[in-house]
C-alpha cells in the first residue's frame, strides 16, 4: 500500500548579499544544485504498523540512497524536474517501486508499508528468521565479484569476517575459530561440496568450487550453528544459486583468465550456466623458485530449474573441473636468519612435478510444495574426483653464512660455508573417490513457527594408491650417516634410511546415515520484545567404526523493543564429525582401524547493536565463544596440505571474542572491519619425553662428558597450542568511491594475524611450537565504470547491449611483505636442521575487464 502526498515549498530567496566576487563563484555551483533537487519523507512500516529499521530507499539507477532510522522515518535528497522511480527493500519483505516526478524545491511525502513475503513464499520467510535470530551472516556476493584478489573471491570475503582465518593468498582453504581446513562444511543449494584431497599447495588448487557470478545469496556460521546442518565442528558456508528471471550474462578478462556466465529463463524453465579459466604463471613466476610453472584450471558448472506447475519443480546442478599443474624449477635463492646471524640457501633443481586434479558433480533436486506452507525436496547427487601427484625433484643446496657488518666490503655476501648436500623428492600418488548421497528435506510453516527435518544416506568408495619418499645426502654422506670407523677394516654398513616413506594401496567403502529435526518458535512479550527459540537433534551413523552419536542443538535469540535496536542470542550444541578418509590415514600411508569421531561441546553468545552514526547506518556483532573438544585427532599442516596422527587422541579447547562493525563508512556503500582474539590447545593422550639428569638433579646433555646418570625424569607437555592457534586477527574490507563521480570506486582488503604454530618434520606434536611470523598483507583495487545507466549509445551502437562495464587496475601486497607459508628443512653433514621460509607471493599488479550484458 502507497499513499503519497505533494507538498508545495516556495524557493527562499536568499538573504545576504555578497559583495565579494570570489565569494560568489564559490555559491553558484551550490545555489544551482539546490535549485535542481527535491526531497523526500516518510516513514516504512511492516503489516503490524510497527516502523521497520534500516529499510533502504534508493533511486533506480543511481548511486547511494538512504536508510530509515529506528522509527523507520527516511529523509531523501532526489533530482527534479524529471521521472524518478523509488525502490523501497528490506530483507524479508517485498518491495515497492513508486514514481514521481518531484519539482524543484518540492518535499514529497511518501509512507510505504512493505508485507513480509511468508505470505506467498514461505521458504524465505525461513530464511529471513534464520538470518535475524541465528548465528548465521548474510554477505552480498557482487562484494566478492569486485574483491581484489588472487583467489577465487568468495572465500577470499569470508576471510575478512571475525572468527576467519587464512595465511595463504594463494589458496582457498580458510581456518575458523581454532579448526582445521577439514572442519568447515560448504553447501550449494543444499548439496554438500568436497575439497581436493591430494593438495599439498597453494600453487596447485586451481578453482574452487563456488563461482561468484553464479549466486545469489551467502549465508555463513562460525559456529554454534543449527541441526539441519551437517556434522562438522567449525563452521558452515551455504550458497544459494540464483534462479534468473531475465536473460543475462557477463564477461571477464585478466591477466589470471577469464570468466563467463549466461542467464535466463523462458516459460518454465529457468537456466545458469558459468565457465572459467585461470592460470597463475604470472603470480607464481615472481616465487622464489625460478622455473617454468605451468597452471592450467578449468571448469564449468550449470544449474537448471523446470516448474511443472506451482506445486512441483524439478532442479539439477551439475559441475566439472580440470585442474593441471606442472612444474620444471631450476633454482632458488633464499636468505633467512636474524640480522646478527644471516644465512642463504642456494638450491639448483633438476627434474619437474606434474599433478591433475578431475573433479565432477551432479545432482537433481525434486520438489514439492503440496500448499504454501509447506516444502518437500528429494535430491540425489554423486561427487567424484580423479587425482594424481607425480614428481621427481632433485635439488643441490648450498648453505652459507652472510657478513652482516655495515661497514664491511663483503656485507650481503656469503663468507663462510655451512653445508652442502642434494636432496631428491619422489612421489607416485594415484586418488579416486566417489561419493554418492540421497537426501531428504522437509520445511513446514505454520504462523511463526518453522519445522524442518530431513534425512541423508551416503556412500563412499575410494581407491588410494601412494609411493612417496625422500632423500637427503650431505657432502656425499646420506643422513643420518654412521658414526667415522677409520681403523676398522670391516666398517658398519647399514641400510640406505629414506625419510618421510610413506606407501599404501588401500581400497575401502564405508556408509552414513544421518537425520535432523528441528523446530522454531517466535513469539513476542506484552512489552512487544521478540523471542526466538530453535532446538533441534542430529543422529549420525557411521559404519566403519560402527557409531551412533545423537547431537542435541539449540538457540534462544531475544529482542527487546528498543529505541535503539539490538538483538540478544545464545546458541549452544553438540557437534560430531565422522572422519573422512584424511584422517584415518597415516603418515606412512597405512590405516588406523580404531579411530572414532570427533566431537565438541560448544557455547556462543552474541549481540548485534544498529546504530546512527554521520547520518549513516552501523551495526555492531560481538560474539564470545568457548569449544570443548575430546576424541579430537591431532595433526600436523604444510602449506594446505594435512596429516592426521591418526593413532593418537587428544582433548582440547577453543575460546575467543569475534567483534565486527560494518555499515556506511562511506554513504552508499558497505565496508567492514573485525577484530578476532583466539586461543586453542590441545592435550595428547599419552605423549611424553625422558631425559636423563646427573646426582645434582641436573639435565644431562649429549655434549655432556663424564655425567654420572642419577635418575631418568619423565615430562607429559600436557597442553600445547593447536596448528591454528593464531592469537590475533585483524581484518578491514573497505570501499570507496569519488564524491560526485561514482563511477570512479576503490576496494581495499587487509589481512592481519599473529604467528601460527610449527614445528620440524618427523617429531613429535609437542615439539611443534615455534611459531611463524605475522602475516600482513594488504590488496587495493581502483575501478573505473566505462559503461552504465549514465551512458547513452546511439540506436546501432553494438554498446548497446552493455548494461555495465568496469575496467580495474588491482594490486596485489601493496606494502611487499614476506609472508611466511611454511618451511623447507636442510640439513648439513652434522645432521643439524636449517628451517629456510617458503615465501607466498610479492607485489604484482593485475588488470581486468568486467562487462555485463
Amino acid at each position: 500500500m502507497v499513499k503519497v502526498n505533494i507538498i508545495s515549498d516556495s524557493f527562499k530567496p536568499l538573504k545576504h548579499i555578497f559583495t565579494h566576487f570570489l565569494s560568489l563563484l564559490f555559491l553558484i555551483p551550490t545555489f544551482v544544485m539546490a535549485q535542481q533537487q527535491a526531497i523526500v519523507t516518510g516513514k516504512i512500516t511492516d503489516e503490524r504498523g510497527r516502523g521497520i529499521e534500516l529499510a533502504n530507499v534508493a533511486v533506480k539507477g543511481l548511486p547511494g540512497g538512504t536508510t530509515t532510522n529506528g522509527k523507520g522515518i527516511y529523509k531523501l535528497t532526489v533530482p527534479a524536474d524529471t521521472t524518478i522511480d523509488l525502490i523501497y527493500s528490506f530483507i524479508g519483505y517485498q518491495s515497492q517501486s513508486v514514481t514521481i516526478r518531484p519539482k524543484t524545491g518540492e518535499t514529497i511525502n511518501s509512507d510505504i508499508l512493505l508485507r513480509s513475503v511468508s505470505t506467498n513464499l514461505p521458504a524465505a520467510e525461513v530464511v529471513d528468521q534464520r538470518m535475524n535470530t541465528s548465528t548465521l551472516i548474510r554477505l552480498d556476493p557482487r562484494q566478492a565479484a569486485l574483491l581484489p584478489t588472487v583467489g577465487s573471491g568468495i572465500e577470499d570475503l569470508l576471510k575478512t569476517l571475525p572468527g576467519v582465518s587464512s595465511n595463504n593468498e594463494l589458496s582457498s582453504q580458510y581456518t575458523v575459530r581454532g579448526g582445521n581446513f577439514d572442519e568447515n562444511l560448504v553447501y550449494v543449494n543444499g548439496i554438500e561440496i568436497y575439497r581436493p584431497f591430494l593438495i599439498r599447495s597453494g600453487q596447485q588448487e586451481g578453482l574452487s568450487f563456488l563461482n561468484s557470478r553464479l549466486v545469489s545469496s551467502i549465508d555463513f556460521s562460525a559456529g554454534g550453528f543449527a541441526a539441519e546442518y551437517g556434522d562438522k565442528l567449525s563452521s558452515v558456508l551455504d550458497i544459494t544459486y540464483k534462479r534468473p528471471d531475465e536473460t543475462a550474462a557477463s564477461l571477464s578478462l585478466s591477466l589470471l583468465g577469464a570468466e563467463m556466465h549466461i542467464e535466463g529463463s523462458k516459460n518454465k524453465f529457468t537456466y545458469l550456466l558459468g565457465a572459467r579459466y585461470k592460470t597463475t604463471s604470472y603470480i607464481l613466476n615472481a616465487l622464489e623458485t625460478k622455473g617454468a610453472y605451468r597452471p592450467d584450471f578449468t571448469d564449468i558448472q550449470s544449474f537448471l530449474t523446470y516448474t511443472f506447475n506451482p506445486k512441483w519443480e524439478l532442479n539439477g546442478l551439475a559441475y566439472y573441473s580440470r585442474n593441471k599443474y606442472q612444474l620444471i624449477p631450476e633454482s632458488r635463492q633464499t636468505d633467512f636468519g636474524t640480522f646478527q646471524e644471516a644465512y642463504r640457501l642456494n638450491i639448483y633443481f633438476d627434474g619437474q612435478e606434474v599433478d591433475n586434479y578431475s573433479t565432477g558433480m551432479g545432482a537433481l533436486a525434486l520438489i514439492h510444495r503440496p500448499h504454501k506452507n509447506l516444502d518437500l525436496r528429494l535430491t540425489a547427487s554423486v561427487f567424484s574426483t580423479v587425482e594424481t601427484e607425480t614428481y621427481d625433484i632433485q635439488g643441490q643446496y648450498w648453505i652459507g653464512k652472510l657478513d652482516t657488518s655495515l661497514g664491511s666490503e663483503q656485507f650481503g655476501n656469503v663468507t663462510q660455508a655451512q653445508g652442502v648436500g642434494t636432496f631428491i623428492d619422489h612421489a607416485r600418488n594415484y586418488f579416486d573417490a566417489v561419493v554418492l548421497n540421497i537426501d531428504h528435506q522437509g520445511t513446514r510453516v505454520k504462523n511463526r513457527n518453522v519445522l524442518k527435518w530431513g534425512a541423508r544416506f551416503q556412500l563412499q568408495d575410494i581407491d588410494d594408491r601412494m609411493n612417496e619418499w625422500e632423500m637427503i645426502d650431505s657432502a656425499g654422506f646420506t643422513l643420518p650417516r654412521p658414526v667415522d670407523q677409520i681403523s676398522n677394516p670391516q666398517p658398519s654398513r647399514p641400510d640406505l634410511l629414506l625419510n618421510q616413506v610413506a606407501r599404501a594401496n588401500n581400497k575401502l567403502q564405508w556408509k552414513n546415515a544421518n537425520a535432523f529435526v528441528q523446530h522454531s518458535w517466535t513469539f513476542m512479550d506484552r512489552n512487544e520484545a521478540e523471542y526466538t527459540l530453535t532446538a533441534g537433534l542430529r543422529a549420525n551413523y557411521w559404519d566403519y567404526a560402527n557409531e551412533l552419536l545423537f547431537s542435541p542443538r539449540a538457540s534462544l535469540s531475544y529482542k527487546p523493543n528498543w529505541e535503539k535496536r539490538m538483538m540478544f542470542r545464545i546458541a549452544t550444541g553438540v557437534y560430531n564429525q565422522s572422519p573422512f578418509y584424511r584422517e584415518i590415514r597415516m603418515f606412512d600411508g597405512s590405516l588406523y582401524p580404531d579411530t572414532r569421531s570427533q566431537k565438541s561441546f560448544q557455547v556462543v553468545l552474541g549481540s548485534d547493536l544498529h546504530f546512527m552514526a554521520w547520518n549513516r547506518p552501523f551495526v555492531f556483532t560481538s560474539e564470545i565463544y568457548y569449544k570443548y573438544l575430546s576424541h579430537i585427532i591431532p595433526y600436523e599442516v604444510d602449506n594446505v596440505r594435512i596429516r592426521y596422527y591418526a593413532d593418537q587422541s587428544a582433548t582440547g579447547y577453543a575460546t575467543g571474542l569475534d567483534l565486527k562493525v560494518n555499515g556506511e563508512f562511506v554513504k552508499g556503500i558497505e565496508s567492514w572491519a573485525s577484530l578476532s582474539l583466539m586461543k586453542t590447545e590441545e592435550d595428547v593422550k599419552g605423549d611424553s619425553y625422558q631425559y636423563l639428569v646427573n646426582t645434582d638433579g641436573k639435565r644431562i646433555t649429549p655434549i655432556s662428558e663424564n655425567q654420572i646418570v642419577s635418575d631418568t625424569v619423565t615430562v607429559f607437555p600436557g597442553m600445547i597450542p593447536r596448528p591454528s592457534d593464531q592469537r590475533l586477527q585483524f581484518s578491514v574490507f573497505f570501499q570507496d568511491y569519488i564524491p560526485n563521480y561514482p563511477t570512479f570506486r576503490v576496494h581495499l582488503r587487509l589481512i592481519y594475524g599473529t604467528k601460527l604454530p610449527f614445528g620440524p618434520p618427523n617429531s613429535q606434536r609437542y615439539q611443534q611450537t615455534r611459531r611463524m611470523p605475522d602475516y600482513r598483507r594488504v590488496d587495493i583495487g581502483f575501478s573505473k565504470q566505462l559503461i552504465g545507466e549514465h551512458t547513452q549509445h546511439k540506436e546501432k551502437s553494438l554498446l548497446k547491449h552493455i548494461k555495465n562495464m568496469w575496467l580495474s587496475l588491482e594490486v596485489f601486497n601493496l606494502l611487499q611483505v614476506n609472508n611466511t607459508v611454511s618451511y623447507i628443512w636442510i640439513k648439513d653433514v652434522n645432521n643439524l636442521q636449517y628451517a629456510v621460509p617458503n615465501y607466498l607471493t610479492p607485489r604484482q599488479i593485475n588488470l581486468k575487464l568486467v562487462a555485463e550484458f
